[in-house]
């Protein structure tokens, strides 16, 4: 390696500068490195990627390169085929080492990985990968993964450091196109707002206020909007390191008056990690049910369904009042999601395929090791879990009984009174009157009667988990009778 040789982290779902092993390995080289991002313009086409995903990237960057301006260094952004990027670094620069996190991602970041690693390789250049939140490459089962986890979130954070640069902005062609930038520029007001130092906030209030009702509040559309963490977008997008979590729970003397609210979110860190490690060993979920079995369901797939049920529009007023609320901010609770999956499955009889990128590019914190597995279980296509079939009304009886949440994201029921908001198609004409609403006009009728729809959606899952056990068993007597012959 020659004494002009340059490194470079690249920084990927890690956005921060606190915590972050390639940054720290790269300081400890005592070489001059570049901190890159890229705008992977192949990634950015999927169906799960969003405007609002770029926005919250493209923003916690400015907050990292406001923190780096007193060192000269700023993350360099490109856009454009990862391997195009770096074969354009490698041609123009003496690159010596890449640094970065490995990233628990779609099948196609894995192959992206797999063709900027024969890269490297071919020019003879060394790409250090290293694990984030607990997170184990390769392996092939999870029988001690709960004990490596616990010790890595108890294991000291890495305090970076930065050293003052001379390295100058390199002048490339992968800029980002100037339509993008500019709706990268305009960051909506109702989205949490981006970056480490926002984490932190949510953090510092989390602990100090926030988070003593996180027991009671977890379950309601509207008070888990305040008593929640809301650090999801800032550990998906990695603004902050779960073990960072960790520690500072474990720590804040607030938290120890509160421990049955904490202690129930910090099973909720672990819960996060568990889902994201299933999705490492295999990211198949994303495309095809985690149970074979379920691939041979014949569903209905009512596309006029699926439109309202995206706009919010199903005439149950809690569904269409989530769908709403998340389309508008990015946000839900978790019972809520989960509600929203069940109800497109099971009452409406959509397959949960049509579905589950919509609520990708909805969710702000997307996050592909949560979502797929996520909505599996929820669509009840594992073969394993319990399947979960959720009553919109009894939800919304049960977590928002005054209509306040519905009334505040469904504004055509703003006048109906309690006794009628959770079922208003059920109100006479003349309660409609007094109401403020005709139920047909200002607000659709329901598109299915939820009881012998999720009658329907049980029997038939349930169906095809037994027509399922039944073949496996077959090919399990098969192969013993096989073996014993």
């Amino acid at each position: 390696m020659g004494k002009d040789a340059l490194n470079i982290v690249w920084l990927k779902r890690d956005l921060r500068l606190c915590d972050h092993k390639p940054l720290f390995e790269a300081e400890a080289a005592q070489l001059p490195y570049r901190i890159i991002y890229i705008f992977d313009s192949e990634l950015i086409n999927r169906q799960d990627c969003s405007l609002r995903h770029l926005q919250f990237i493209y923003h916690s960057i400015s907050d990292l390169n406001e923190q780096l301006s007193p060192f000269n260094r700023e993350v360099e952004i490109f856009y454009g085929k990862s391997v195009e990027v770096f074969k354009y670094l490698i041609s123009n620069e003496p690159i010596g080492t890449i640094f970065s996190h490995e990233e628990t991602g779609v099948q196609q970041s894995w192959e992206r990985d797999k063709a900027v690693a024969k890269v490297f390789k071919d020019s003879k250049i060394k790409w250090f990968e290293y694990p984030t939140n607990g997170i184990i490459r390769g392996i092939k089962n999870r029988f001690e993964w709960d004990k490596h986890w616990a010790d890595t979130m108890k294991s000291p954070l890495i305090l970076n450091n930065y050293t003052q640069t001379s390295i100058i902005l390199l002048e490339h062609p992968f800029k980002l196109p100037i339509e993008l930038l500019e709706e990268l520029k305009l960051y909506p007001k109702h989205f949490q707002p981006a970056g480490p130092k926002s984490a932190v906030r949510y953090l510092e209030s989390f602990f100090d206020s926030r988070g003593e009702s996180y027991h009671w509040a977890i379950s309601k559309p509207e008070e888990s909007r305040y008593h929640c963490s809301r650090l999801s977008p800032y550990i998906a997008w990695g603004n902050i390191s779960i073990r960072q979590v960790y520690q500072l729970t474990k720590s804040n003397l607030n938290v120890q008056k509160h421990k049955r609210a904490f202690n129930a979110f910090i099973t909720r860190l672990h819960w996060h990690c568990h889902f994201i490690q299933k999705f490492e060993v295999e990211c198949s979920y994303e495309t095809r049910c985690v149970n074979s079995g379920y691939e041979e369901i014949q569903w209905e797939n009512n596309p006029e369904y699926l439109e309202a049920w995206k706009q919010g529009m199903t005439g149950y007023p809690l569904v269409d009042a989530c769908m709403r609320a998340v389309n508008k901010t990015g946000w839900i609770n978790f019972r809520m999601r989960a509600m929203l999956v069940s109800f497109l499955c099971h009452n409406l009889d959509i397959d949960w395929k049509l579905g589950v990128y919509h609520l990708a590019q909805q969710f702000l914190d997307y996050e592909p090791g949560i979502h797929f597995p996520q909505f599996q279980m929820q669509a009840g296509t594992t073969g394993v879990n319990t399947i979960r079939i959720y009553n919109p009304i009894k939800q919304s009886m049960d977590h928002d009984p005054n209509g306040t949440f519905i009334k505040k994201w469904v504004p055509e029921l703003q006048k109906v009174s309690k006794e009628h908001i959770h079922e208003p198609w059920k109100m006479t004409l003349l309660e409609q009157q007094f109401n403020g609403i005709e139920i047909g006009k200002d607000y659709p009728k329901p598109l299915v009667d939820l009881k012998s729809s999720a009658k329907k959606g049980r029997e038939k899952i349930w169906g095809q988990r037994k027509n399922t056990l039944v073949q496996e068993e077959k090919k399990r007597i098969l192969k013993v009778h096989t073996r014993r012959n």
